[in-house]
């Protein structure tokens, strides 16, 4: 059986699966157009600018999330259930 407990930096290096690349990807874009609205160099009203900032931080957050899921198939298929670890 191998050693699941990964630390940080072995997780953001691990295979990601599908659905999280997607995932990550769609969080850049949300960085990138919240980024945009944040530094336009036009006068914006500050409604717009305060949606800026949120689409900055969902997709961070997204895009973190997304990149340290692991994909399952590097431990085989005998993989545990969520609780069987503590029976």
């Amino acid at each position: 059986m191998k050693n699941r407990n990964l630390n940080l930096v072995s997780r953001m290096q691990a295979p990601t699966p599908k659905w999280f690349r997607v995932m990550r990807n769609l969080g850049l874009t949300l960085s990138a157009v919240g980024g945009a609205l944040i530094a336009s160099p036009v006068s914006l009203p500050a409604g717009i600018i305060s949606i800026g900032g949120y689409l900055l931080l969902g997709g961070t957050i997204i895009g973190a999330v997304s990149q340290t899921a692991v994909s399952s198939e590097e431990y085989g298929k005998n993989v545990s259930k969520p609780g069987e670890n503590f029976k």
